[in-house]
Order: C-alpha cells, then structure tokens, then sequence
C-alpha cells in the first residue's frame, strides 16, 4: 500500500499551505492556507479540484480530518471559507496557541484587506464566527477579548469540530488512525505533526526553526520511522550567519536612519517576528538611552502580554525562567499608534500589519514614507510574490504602481533582514538527516531552491526526494510488516538464550568467565519460519517442524581429515582420471 499526497498549495511556491495526505487509507488535510500574492481564484487551494478527484460527495465524507500546523494565513487563512462555504464540518485539529490566536489573526487580516478590495469567493465575518466558534465554545472570555463573540450568530447545535492538540500527546483520530504534535518553534503554538495508520508512518513540519531565538525555542522531535518526511524549503539555498550578527545589522540600521530624522517602517504581522523585534528594539533602547517613540499599528502591546502570560508554556525556556519576576512582553519603549500620528514630523520605528506590505496600514505608512530619501523601510522576513515587499526584496524599484490610478514613487532606503522564523538550508539538511525517512517530499520554496536541495538530499542522504507542482500527486510506497505468531517452545528457548548470555557477562564482569566472552553480543535462539496457506506466519523450533511435517530427524556425519590425507587423496584421484584418459585414447 502507497501514501498518496495530493499538495493543493504551496507546491513550487511559498504561500496557501495545503497537502492532503491519503495513509493507510485515511485521507488527511495537513493546513489550509490562503496566498498573500493572489487577489483572484488562485488565492485559495482548488478545492473543488481535488473533490472531483476523489469521487465523494461532500469534504466530510471525504476527509478523516484536517490539521493546522500554526495561525499564520499561508497556512490557516482558507479556513473559514473551507467550513463554512466549502461545508466541511469534520474534525479540525491545532494546537492550544493556535486556536487561541488563528480568530484574532483572520479577523485582522479579513477587516483590513478583504473588505478594502472586494475579493470575489471571500469568507465573511459571520464565517469566522461560525468557525471559530468551534474553538470558542468553552472559552468565553478569551473569544470576548478579541472581540468576535456574539451568540445570535451562532446555533445553539454546533458540532464541535476544533480540537486542540497538546506537544507530545498522541490522538487517536478513529481507530486506524493517530496523529501527535512536535514543537516547531517559528511561531507561538507551531507544531510539526506526526501522523500513522496501519504501518504507514509520516511527519509533515509545516514551518519550523531549528535555531532557538530570543522567545522561542528551537524545533524538538523523536527520533521516529518514517515512510515520508514533507518538509518545508522557504530558505532551501540559504545558510544565515550568526543571529548575533543579523541582530547588530538590524539595529544598526534602525539606529542611523532615525538619527537623520527619518522614519523606520517594519512590516509585520501583529504575533511572531513582531515580538522578537519589539524585544531586540527595547533593549537597546534601553541601553542607548534613546527616546524615539516605537509604535506599533495594531495595539500588539495589550494583545501580546495577555496571549504570551497564558502560553507561558510555549515560549523558549529563557522566557519561562524570568516571565516570574518580569514580563518580557511588557515593552517599556513601544506604544500604540494612532493613525492621526502618520504625518507627524520627526523620527520615529512603525511596526505596521500586515506583513510583506499586502494591504492594510502597512501599505498606508509605505505610500506615505517611501517618497522620502529620509526613510526607511526594513523587511525582516520572506515576501511571497506578487506583494510589494516582495518587488521592494527583488531590486529597489523606482515605482511601484499599485493599480492603474496609485503609484508610488520609491525614494527611501530599503533593507532586507534575514530575521525570518524559518530554518535554512542547514537546519532542513539536520532535520532530514536525524529522521532519516525512506523518501522526501519538498513544499512551500521556490522551485529553482527545491530542485538544488533535491539534488543534495538525493546525494548526500541518499533518499529520494520530491517537488511537485500544485495539483500535482506524488505516490509514495511503504513498506509493509509481517504480523507473525511464535510458539510456546520458541520463547521458552530465546528465554534461556538471554539467561545464559547474562550468566556469562556476569561472569566476565567478576573474573569468573574467560577473555574470549563477547559482552556485546545478544543471544539468539534458531528457529524456523513456517508459512502455510490459509493461515497466519509462525516462528517454530526446528524439532516442531519436524513433527508438523511427520518426518524424522536425519543426521549427517563428517570424517576430519588432516592435510596431508586431503593431499594424498586429491593425487590419487588425479592418477585417476589421467588413466581414465589415456585408456580414451588408446581406444
């Protein structure tokens, strides 16, 4: 039997996650995420596609389940289209960080760019109500915060579909299937997911880090047998250099521009690099003695300290250690901006979502500041394409026109950062290595980067390794295992093996036993494999075997001979033969 992998999204492209995984014929969506790039039916997975594809019904009958890696939109942003237009209503499983924070994250996004452009085959607000409302069932207060709690858009009969998912804990899906989390680090929350049916065993990474970083910890996974390893390639060519370095690099630049003057604009999304940089921008601030105001567009400092106090759990093991005595997230330079507070003179740090400068108040600050020469614009992460960081990260445009009637003259300074949460080319090659799975199969990268790490992980692991395109399905054989039976004598016998090995190394170890006693060698008990049609493959005793077939035991006898014999009788057979020639050809 195969594992059939159906990748919806993120297939030779860095956006809209999804691969729907059939194992030990239990069909799984691994994400289901949106593209930042796509304002059209490309912006979400082609999921009526791959329905036609499967011959079923409806999403429900035809998914065992699906699973949410972490809240980022490339990998949880179709969501609510997929529940409540699509109409799945199976089980959705993420974590305890995820589902606390995907409402706030798709309420933001949603309110701040879908509304603005009109989108055709958009989820609406009510959607993520009923959505997330799964999530929210039984923790009012946390819905009540984000705002998005409101009973008469919710029936009093929902199906509880959201379930969270503890690191480590295994979850029995149904009764062939079982999935487990694995910290990922990257974001808040984010997990690598394991999944086994039958004998088919797979991990799907989702994003992931395997460098720790000033809030997170680094990527943790067992070692584990694995047909399928799907792993994520954002940064398959990239090896970074020391965080250290890309740190001062950072606060260098921030630190020259607003002594000029000049604004310093940082496209983020309101949770995950937002609070590595709040910290790093803090205490230097701190230390420098500085007084230029930090601001931040989305009220990030309130939400941030009440999410990361009761995720404490999740955060790198710094963080846990000190968030006692003081509140890491608790910013003492960074405040709220108002949106009156775009055209004040004087120098100043904006943290504006959202990221890659896709729409919303990032793009508003960018029209406004990107004609000064002043000015600057940092990029601390990937831009997928088709976003204007994305063409500010290709070469510093001289304009960027937005549509035929906006155009942006770019005269600031702009500045990439590798500060992205993603692993690089090292940490991919580490993390393939450590699991070592029979084959490989690439997402979310640009395919130029998969098809050069393809060629490493084919040549220096040796296993093979695919990319394919969206729409694209890779079948990938596993290996089947032999259930078989032993009988009473076998284990009896293998039982006495073991004791006398102990005996011996016990020996050895109190000067009873002689030098020539191997201490690492196991014992072992002979037997013989019998397999007989019609019935189940059974381990037996050679002597048992001998009764099943009704036959006696048979003994042949060997004479040693010394060399000297073996010659003698090799020359006499010679002779032999010779004459046995010569008589030939007398004839």
């Amino acid at each position: 039997m195969a594992i059939e992998c159906l990748v919806l999204g993120a297939g030779q492209e860095v956006g809209k996650s999804c691969v729907v995984v059939t194992i030990g014929g239990k069909r799984v969506m691994f994400d289901c995420g949106m593209h930042m790039g796509y304002h059209d039916r490309r912006h979400y997975p082609d999921f009526a596609r791959a329905l036609a594809a499967w011959g079923a019904p409806d999403f429900t009958s035809a998914l065992s389940c699906v699973v949410i890696t972490h809240f980022h939109l490339d990998h949880i942003g179709a969501l609510p289209y997929f529940t409540e237009v699509c109409g799945y209503h199976g089980p959705i499983y993420m974590t305890y960080p995820t589902k606390a924070l995907a409402p706030f994250m798709l309420e933001d996004y949603r309110k701040v760019t879908m509304d603005q452009r009109g989108q055709e085959e958009q989820y609406s607000y009510e959607d993520i109500l009923r959505c997330m409302k799964k999530a929210y069932l039984q923790t009012d207060a946390a819905a009540e915060v984000i705002g998005i709690y409101h009973n008469s858009l919710l029936p009093d009969a929902l199906d509880l579909s959201v379930i969270p998912l503890d690191l480590k804990q295994t979850v029995q899906v149904d009764k062939d299937l079982v999935i487990r989390a694995y910290y990922a680090g990257h974001v808040l929350g984010a997990a690598m997911i394991y999944a086994k049916a039958g004998d088919a065993a797979m991990v799907y990474t989702g994003d992931y880090n395997m460098t720790p970083d000033r809030h997170l910890g680094a990527a943790q996974i067992d070692r584990l047998k694995l047909d399928l390893l799907i792993t994520e390639s954002t940064y398959a060519k990239t090896i970074r250099d020391s965080k250290h370095a890309r740190e001062r690099e950072f606060l260098k630049a921030v630190h020259k521009c607003v002594s000029g003057g000049g604004k310093v604009l940082i496209p983020t999304f309101a949770l995950g690099r937002a609070q590595e940089l709040c910290m790093l921008l803090d205490d230097y601030w701190e230390r420098m003695n500085l007084t230029v105001p930090i601001y931040f567009s989305a009220g990030l400092t309130i939400q941030a300290n009440m999410y990361y106090k009761m995720l404490i759990g999740w955060t790198s093991q710094k963080i846990k250690d000190s968030h006692a005595v003081h509140n890491p997230f608790d910013f003492k330079h960074v405040c709220h901006f108002e949106r009156s507070f775009i055209n004040n003179p004087g120098p100043c740090v904006l943290f504006a979502t959202p990221g890659m400068i896709s729409g919303g108040f990032s793009l508003e600050a960018f029209k406004k500041w990107a004609p000064s020469e002043k000015n600057l614009i940092t990029l601390p992460g990937y831009c997928v394409a088709g976003t204007v960081g994305h063409k500010l990260m290709s070469g510093k445009p001289m304009r960027i026109d937005l549509d035929k009637d906006t155009h942006i003259d770019v005269r600031c300074q702009i500045h990439q950062l590798a500060f992205s949460p993603h692993t690089d080319s090292k940490g991919i090659m580490d993390l393939t290595e450590f699991l070592s799975p029979k084959h490989v199969i690439l997402v979310h990268g640009e395919k130029p980067q998969m098809a050069f790490l393809k060629e490493r992980i084919e040549s220096e692991l040796g296993m093979p390794c695919f990319y394919p395109a969206n729409n694209e399905s890779v079948s990938i054989p596993t290996t089947h295992n032999l259930k078989m039976s032993t009988t009473e004598r076998f284990i009896t016998r293998c039982s006495a093996e073991q004791g006398k090995q102990s005996l011996r190394k016990r020996n050895l170890i109190h000067g009873t036993g002689t030098s020539e006693v191997n201490v690492t060698d196991e014992g072992e008990a002979e037997g013989v494999l019998l397999m007989e049609r019609h019935k189940a493959p059974k381990i037996l005793c050679e002597d048992e075997l001998l009764q099943v077939l009704g036959m006696e035991r048979h003994l042949v006898q060997f004479e040693a001979m010394s060399s000297s014999r073996i010659e003698a009788a090799v020359e006499s057979e010679l002779k032999r033969a010779e004459a046995a020639d010569l008589g030939s050809e007398g004839k």
